[in-house]
């Protein structure tokens, strides 16, 4: 990997997908707040991936339980122009009816029998012309985002898609689905780790898990924080992102190892247009 450590940061790396919560206005909060001379950087909610594209390091694990999204990425890594060439496709047909017969597909049982560059290109056209732009799905895996109605949709972000798939390559990036514990696994001192989880809610209305199936309520919450202390007693860096609630303060009130930073974030989630806009967000971390 001789290539990657060669290699200045590229402007031209950003996110390819729109994901709830990204990061991309936090960047120089939590870029700031990261350590220097990380050997490992760990990120076991990738998500849109806003802050890894963002510090690009030279050695990466990245890891999220939606497959769907790590599809997208292990393809972007490795057939980027065949994708390019299957949303030029989507591109030429968009349109509200055609929208909805795409979305439909994972209501059928040959959706199993889908390869993976038309599962990533069916990702990435949903995400760019559903409504708000976010992957949503129902507790039966199914995607639910309505059209967006948009006049003209960046479908076919090639120079992204290029950028990305060059990184991945000339880096040594891991990417795995599944339980973001396993990412953790046989991590050393030196490695840093980043978690951007599905946020607690701060509000009945305000619970925003839809793009997994699965929830991440207190218990999972909880069993985070765990996660969190197994890494400190281990001397491993870690930063966390989640919403300023009761509960996560209570979670991390342990000053000797925690420290809360508050942050302001807008955020366009809630199903109440009245209730979006600029909330407090937290950062919470284990070294000075």
């Amino acid at each position: 990997m001789e290539e990657c450590l060669k290699l200045k940061k590229n402007t031209l790396i950003t996110p390819v997908v729109k994901w709830v919560g990204g990061k991309r206005q936090l960047l120089d909060e939590i870029s700031n707040l990261i350590p220097k001379n990380i050997s490992t950087y760990v990120e076991p909610f990738v998500g849109g991936g806003a802050v890894l594209f963002d510090l690009q390091p030279n050695k990466a694990i990245v890891n999220d339980y939606n497959e769907e999204l790590i599809n997208v990425y292990n393809v972007i890594k490795n057939k980027p122009e065949e994708l390019i060439d299957m949303l030029k496709h989507y591109k030429e047909k968009n349109s509200e009816e055609f929208f909805y017969e795409v979305r439909a597909l994972d209501r059928t049982d040959s959706y199993k029998t889908i390869g993976n560059i038309d599962k990533a290109a069916r990702m990435l056209y949903l995400n760019k012309t559903c409504y708000n732009g976010l992957f949503r799905v129902n507790r039966a895996g199914q995607f639910n985002s309505p059209y967006g109605k948009y006049k003209d949709p960046n479908i076919v972000n090639e120079v992204a898609i290029r950028a990305v798939s060059d990184y991945f390559n000339n880096c040594n990036i891991k990417i795995t689905s599944g339980d973001y514990k396993e990412a953790l696994k046989n991590l050393r001192k030196g490695a840093f780790v980043y978690f951007d989880p599905p946020y607690m809610p701060i509000s009945s209305s305000s619970s925003f898990t839809g793009y997994t199936e699965l929830g991440f309520g207190l218990e999972k919450q909880t069993e985070l924080r765990n996660e969190c202390l197994k890494l400190h007693s281990k001397g491993i860096k870690f930063l966390l992102s989640n919403s300023y609630s009761p509960e996560i303060l209570d979670l991390y009130s342990d000053t000797s190892i925690f420290t809360i930073k508050v942050v302001r974030a807008n955020r366009n989630i809630n199903s109440k247009a009245n209730k979006r806009g600029e909330i407090n967000e937290v950062l919470i971390y284990n070294y000075e």
